[in-house]
């Protein structure tokens, strides 16, 4: 079942957020070899598209229970970038893929 993760960044995160960066995306690289990732990205300031006020990801777990783990074993959360992370199940409409 496919999941989104949208995820809030905590004030002042962005120097942990680029030094935690390549641990988070090898595990959206694993995801996507697992063909398990639809998509995933930052969610870029509206006047500073070099800061990020959160990240969405969207892939598909077994259950909320396994989303939920995956999330927070995410270097994001343990470098304190992540403030909260809201998960619900998503239903892919479009693209027809």
């Amino acid at each position: 079942m496919l999941f989104m993760l949208m995820a809030t960044d905590a004030d002042n995160s962005h120097e942990a957020r680029i030094e935690a960066r390549p641990r988070h995306l090898a595990r959206l690289q694993e995801l996507q070899a697992q063909n398990r990732l639809v998509l995933a990205g930052p969610n870029p300031l509206p006047d500073d598209d070099s800061h990020f006020s959160g990240s969405l990801v969207i892939a598909d777990f077994d259950s909320l229970d396994e989303a939920q783990a995956w999330a927070e074993q995410d270097p994001y959360v343990d470098a304190g970038v992540y403030e909260e992370i809201l998960i619900r199940p998503f239903k892919k409409v479009l693209p027809n893929d």
